[in-house]
């Protein structure tokens, strides 16, 4: 199997399709499959941009509504992850995971696919020590605070993943685990990339989740983004153990290295997205414990029954088949002859394959949840100085081109 893995899309869809088929056409070969590691900004129309989080001078259309609307059809099968720079209005109704467009299925905020019998794992946003402890407390509108929040990793997500036990082929995170310069040529990195240095210095570079997660599933292949440069390292899980290939790639901008063709051993095709069985049985047991305001959730002590679970959700793929629900338009996508004022694009919605899958694993649909949430996160109680959950703007969540100091964007 070929897989393309492309590191910060930034909404240039045209321009990394076009890239492949390039490549596919100067090289003779079919790619199956390309992974895309955050920053994806999946922005339907004007309404969405105002839940982009990016500076103003970078709030663009881009090309990703031609596909959501079918004026365009991605020409590979596509998987992304969020990143600190997307259209979080829309992910929210598809945190479980879902077709972003036809061809182009987002993996949510946690989430584990297969294709063909290759196992995908994938964690969206970056990792922010004040806000990981917290629930999922944002919903659209977001304010100044909330919109960026919204896209920081959270605890309740990581200790999802931590569950699983099955081997996992190939796990994305848009932020690069904490220490993983350790297993690369770091010296060669900071040649170019002068700002990490300090940072890779003082062991504080990464995410602290995807290192844990690294740790505990071990894959094969991480792919990651973020940084807006290209990274490669080698994992030695203890002696004799098994390794981890990891490899970060830079945005989509002409002489970046933004794209690389890996080869992977697989079973023959056709090959097509599917669910997995024990993704959704972690999904189905811990959705009872869903933290959906600004308080810390209390999930650690939720007991899995992995087989119980997993047979209910295996006969239930027997009946059903494993093939993700239907991709549907849940807004208008925009049209560049008729630009329509924002106010007057409608709002939040349910996502359809978001109902349907909760119906299928006979769970009650949350997302739009929103008096609680805004009652704490709007509360006039201040909270205690020992929660520490400051909403100024953290570093790491400045863009390179605005902070030429640092990278993290």
């Amino acid at each position: 199997m070929r897989i393309a893995v492309e590191g910060c899309m930034h909404g240039d869809l045209d321009k990394v399709y076009t890239t492949i088929q390039y490549i596919e056409s100067t090289q003779n070969i079919k790619i199956d499959l390309l992974l895309c590691c955050g920053d994806f900004q999946a922005v339907r129309n004007e309404k969405d941009m105002e839940s982009l989080s990016v500076p103003p001078k970078y709030r663009e259309m881009k090309s990703f509504w031609k596909y959501y609307s079918g004026q365009e059809v991605a020409p590979v099968p596509t998987i992304f992850i969020g990143g600190n720079h997307e259209a979080s209005n829309y992910l929210w109704e598809l945190y479980y995971g879902g077709w972003a467009a036809p061809n182009i299925y987002f993996l949510g905020f946690a989430g584990i696919v297969k294709f063909g019998n290759i196992r995908i794992g994938g964690l969206s946003g970056i990792y922010n020590a004040r806000h990981y402890h917290l629930g999922h407390h944002e919903r659209p509108p977001y304010n100044d605070s909330t919109i960026r929040s919204v896209y920081h990793v959270r605890e309740y997500d990581v200790h999802k993943l931590m569950q699983v036990e099955e081997p996992i082929d190939i796990f994305l995170s848009h932020d690069w685990p904490l220490g993983i310069t350790d297993y690369g040529n770091w010296k060669e990195l900071v040649r170019y990339k002068k700002h990490f240095k300090e940072e890779i210095q003082e062991g504080s570079l990464g995410s602290k989740a995807a290192a844990q997660l690294l740790e505990k599933l071990k894959p094969p292949y991480w792919f990651s983004a973020h940084l807006h440069c290209k990274f490669a390292a080698l994992v030695q899980h203890e002696e004799g153990g098994p390794v981890t290939k990891f490899l970060a790639l830079d945005k989509c901008l002409p002489g970046h290295k933004f794209l690389q063709v890996v080869e992977i051993e697989s079973a023959p095709g056709p090959y097509e997205i599917q669910y997995d069985e024990e993704w959704l049985a972690i999904t189905r047991k811990y959705n009872s414990v869903f933290p959906l305001t600004i308080r810390r959730g209390n999930f650690s002590n939720t007991l899995l029954d992995k087989q119980d679970c997993c047979e209910w959700v295996k006969s239930r793929l027997q009946a059903r088949g494993a093939k993700p629900f239907e991709f549907s338009l849940t807004v208008p996508p925009y049209n560049p002859s008729q630009p329509v004022a924002i106010a007057s694009v409608s709002g939040h919605h349910r996502n359809p394959q978001t109902e349907s899958l909760l119906q299928f694993l006979e769970l009650p649909y949350v997302l739009d949840n929103t008096a609680e949430s805004r009652e704490l996160t709007n509360s006039p109680a201040p909270l205690t100085q020992s929660d520490d959950y400051s909403e100024e703007i953290p570093i790491e969540d400045v863009d390179d081109e605005e902070d030429p100091e640092h990278g993290n964007e």
